[in-house]
């Protein structure tokens, strides 16, 4: 929170990652800020190898969640809609305890050790790709985000996404992808059931996602934007605002 007043009162500039905290900056404390999301390097898919090897996964045979498993991710919103699909696809949680043990044996109870509910723990690298670059859709039902990195990597991939309906998911994909009232288990199953009975939408909207990230989120356009925006804080006086700089 101090970090947060100090930025306020001498950053020059503030770059913030959603239009979230955009929002909250603005409504707190009346301060202007620059959007300027992450980037990411274009991602080439990778076939099914390592994660048939180790865990029996095949393309597109199973429905993903890669991310911290913590409360606040919605992960047990996941397994409740899973459980009452009509689907012979697959459910894969990959992720490692974030200081949230409890929560990771609440959610394995959840699954009361159904074969088809699959825990990787943390996975990266190859594991990783292999498990964006083959998975049916990719669902991310948080309650709470900044600026969802694993959204981003997911759709840089060529996933089919499923999320929340809060901003910070909702902006990043900017329609490319579905999304359902978050806390909503009835809704999310129904927008699961219906994609898994329409592969063809699932199909399209890979390609959007991957459109997508192409066209907004590239390391090349957002140094390009940061660059930028540094040149205008210097030539609008930066060095000699009182110690004023950018924060990010």
């Amino acid at each position: 929170m101090q970090g947060e007043k100090a930025a306020v009162r001498h950053a020059h500039k503030i770059i913030v990652l959603s239009k979230g905290v955009q929002n909250y900056f603005l409504e707190k404390y009346h301060r202007e800020t620059v959007l300027i999301p992450n980037g990411i390097d274009p991602a080439t898919a990778r076939p099914a190898q390592e994660i048939t090897k180790q865990f029996g996964l095949k393309s597109r045979e199973y429905i993903l969640f890669l991310g911290r498993l913590v409360p606040e991710k919605g992960i047990h919103y996941l397994i409740k809609a899973y459980q009452s699909l009509r689907t012979d696809k697959k459910l894969v949680i990959v992720g490692g305890t974030s200081d949230t043990d409890d929560y990771v044996r609440q959610l394995h109870a959840m699954a009361q050790n159904n074969p088809s509910i699959i825990f990787t723990g943390f996975q990266q690298g190859t594991i990783a790709e292999e498990l964006y670059s083959n998975a049916y859709l990719y669902v991310l039902p948080s309650d709470l985000e900044g600026m969802p990195l694993t959204l981003l990597e997911a759709m840089n991939y060529g996933c089919c996404c499923v999320t929340s309906d809060i901003g910070e998911c909702v902006d990043v994909m900017n329609g490319c992808g579905f999304s359902f009232p978050h806390g909503n288990v009835e809704a999310l199953k129904e927008t699961l059931q219906d994609l898994c009975d329409h592969p063809e939408k699932a199909e399209a909207h890979r390609l959007m996602a991957k459109e997508t990230v192409s066209a907004k989120y590239t390391w090349r356009d957002i140094t390009t934007q940061t660059s930028e925006l540094y040149s205008e804080a210097l030539g609008s006086g930066g060095k000699q605002a009182g110690g004023k700089s950018l924060s990010a």
